[in-house]
């Protein structure tokens, strides 16, 4: 696991015309209300079944407790809230958030009473200071239109000391896995796609090729007050999962 105890390197250059795999809000809550219904389907086919197992370890990197609190933002049908709510039992809390109602829709259905689950936006958190033990997003980052203001909001609502967990893909950088990377995420998951949303999976591959890579997004916690920084990858380098300690104020 990596590590940045003190403040990583990163670029952060402002962008000044529109990037590619980027959409504005609207577009991205009218993208996954359409998809809603074959979403978790087409997980599975995609990760072979594997995300499950990827959101039980963002589970145990937020180290809760019974009785704890937690946010899951982006939390689309909820399967990683799912996951922290067995964390949290007996006698706590998970939150999920999402703006897509058909998303909460199928979350609600499939989690019961595990989990409360409410309509909102993660750039700007309807949530006091420190109201949480730890938040989670999972899949979800590279879907903010604003990485830094979301980071930030999630350790807002943290209380100190506790844990900020990203789950997100990643591009590997070197062969024969950059290769596979490429011939699948740029042929093999549009193609797929154009069953299901064309729009919606040609967004993926392009939305998972401008997000930060590992080292950058490690800076872009930093700067939004996370400290002991740490990430691992996994699944060859396609998949990595970030964990920072909000620090004291």
């Amino acid at each position: 696991m990596a590590s940045a105890d003190t403040a990583p390197t990163g670029a952060s250059g402002a962008v000044d015309e529109p990037t590619p795999g980027r959409l504005d809000d609207p577009e991205v809550r009218a993208m996954f209300d359409r998809i809603a219904g074959l979403y978790d389907r087409m997980n599975s086919v995609m990760t072979v079944g594997l995300h499950h197992q990827w959101r039980r370890r963002a589970a145990d990197l937020a180290e809760l407790s019974p009785g704890g609190r937690a946010l899951d933002v982006a939390t689309g049908t909820g399967d990683l809230a799912i996951e922290l709510a067995a964390r949290v039992a007996p006698g706590g809390e998970v939150v999920g958030i999402d703006f897509s109602e058909k998303m909460l829709e199928l979350a609600r259905a499939k989690a019961g009473p595990l989990v409360r689950f409410q309509s909102g936006n993660a750039l700007a958190l309807d949530y006091p200071d420190a109201a949480f033990d730890a938040a989670t997003v999972g899949f979800g980052a590279r879907n903010f239109s604003d990485l830094e203001c979301g980071l930030s909001e999630m350790a807002r609502v943290v209380r100190p000391g506790g844990r900020v967990v990203v789950l997100e893909i990643t591009t590997p950088r070197r062969p024969p896995l950059s290769t596979f990377f490429e011939l699948w995420f740029d042929h093999a998951i549009p193609a797929l796609g154009r069953v299901v949303d064309s729009q919606a999976y040609s967004y993926l591959p392009s939305s998972v090729k401008r997000f930060p890579d590992p080292q950058e997004l490690a800076a872009t916690m930093w700067r939004c007050g996370l400290r002991e920084i740490r990430y691992v990858l996994t699944a060859g380098g396609i998949i990595a999962l970030h964990m920072g300690v909000v620090d004291a104020r």
